[in-house]
Parts: C-alpha cells; structure tokens; sequence
C-alpha cells in the first residue's frame, strides 16, 4: 500500500505494522507525524549538550535513532500511548548521549521519578507534585530506596493510562504546554489531570505514612 490518502486513513498501530514490512510511505507518515516530538526534546535539551560542545547533527542523529526505537519496540497496551512512548525512547536517546559526554553529571538523568528532578520552568521539583510544603512533607520520612520504589507503584497502579501518561512525561521534565501537545491535548485538560494527580499522590502518600 503506497497511497497516502489511503495510509492516513489507518491508525498508528496499523501504520507502525506496515513500517515494520519496510513501508517507506508508512514509515514518512509517522515521522512527519510526530517529528515534533524531536524538536521539543532538542529544544529542552540544547543549552546542556551545547556546554558539552555535542554537535547538533550528532544530536539530531541520536534523536532519529531513538524515534526508531520507539516505532520498532512499541506494544500496543494499555500504559502508554505512541507519542509518550517515542518521547520516552528519544529522550533515553539523549540522555545516554549526555552520560557520555558526561559521565560526572550522569546521575541525575538516572531515575525518571527522582523526588529531587527539576521538572518544569519554575526549576521545582519533583517533590512538589505531591505536596505544598516540603518542609513537613511525610516525603521525607520515605526516602529509603525500597519504600520510593512501593510509593511509585502504588501511584501507578491508582493512575489512569491518560494520568499516568501526564505523570510520566511531568516527572520527565516537560511542562504542561509540551505535554498538551505531545499528548494531542488542549493545555486546560493537561492542567486539570495535574489538578487530579496532585490529588491522588497525596491521598496515596498519606495512606502510606499511615501504614
């Protein structure tokens, strides 16, 4: 099949299949669809790979590896969508480039849910998801390595696929505007699933604490 009107009738996963048989057309169609993504991770990227003197094809190049990642290992489930998924393989893409040219800073890019990872403009971190004051945060009594780790499935598993797709890419480092548009939302529902997140975090850390 190497009509386009034809293939922009199909969905990604019958795309992603055709791809996979060597569809050149098939495998345009879902870059040109969401090459944006690219272009969101080199710009929230750039300035730190710049210090690092990587050179922006180089760069670019990674970015196009670890878009071919993502449409080579995705499994149509129910924990994320294609765009989150991409996203996820592109930026490990990246941040394995920045480890190697790097490798006394690598320890921040190691863990997507780090309490501590700035995540958006306003340089707050993670932490501040889940609760308004962290200088009496229950957080801070749960810091052991094990107990992060049950705290994070417990979120997971109280998530919807849409909320957990905002958490992931929020504890990721994208701000509510480039979650909108990755996850084809408008920023209004993107903020009010953050509303719904903070919510659910700090019932399920309250119940913890509890414990």
């Amino acid at each position: 099949m190497n009509n386009n009107e034809e293939l922009e009738k199909l969905n990604d996963n019958e795309l992603i299949m055709l791809y996979r048989e060597e569809d050149e057309d098939a495998k345009n169609l879902l870059y040109n669809k969401y090459r944006f993504i690219i272009d969101i991770l080199i710009k929230k990227y750039l300035g730190m790979l710049s210090t690092l003197n990587v050179d922006y094809q180089d760069i670019y190049s990674e970015c196009a590896l670890g878009f071919s990642d993502g449409l080579r290992s995705f499994q149509d489930d129910k924990e994320t969508s294609l765009a989150t998924f991409i996203t996820l393989c592109v930026e490990r893409r990246i941040n394995a480039m920045i480890r190697k040219y790097n490798r006394d800073k690598h320890k921040s890019f190691q863990n997507a849910y780090s309490l501590e990872f700035i995540y958006n403009d306003e340089n707050d971190p993670l932490i501040n998801l889940i609760s308004d004051d962290c200088n009496h945060d229950p957080l801070k009594n749960m810091m052991e390595e094990e107990e992060y780790k049950d705290l994070i499935q417990r979120i997971e598993n109280a998530l919807t696929k849409q909320e957990y797709e905002v958490f992931i890419l929020k504890a990721k480092g994208f701000n509510y505007l480039e979650i909108a548009k990755i996850l084809h939302k408008s920023p209004k529902q993107v903020d009010n699933t953050i509303q719904r997140l903070k919510m659910k975090i700090k019932k399920i850390v309250q119940e913890k604490v509890e414990i």
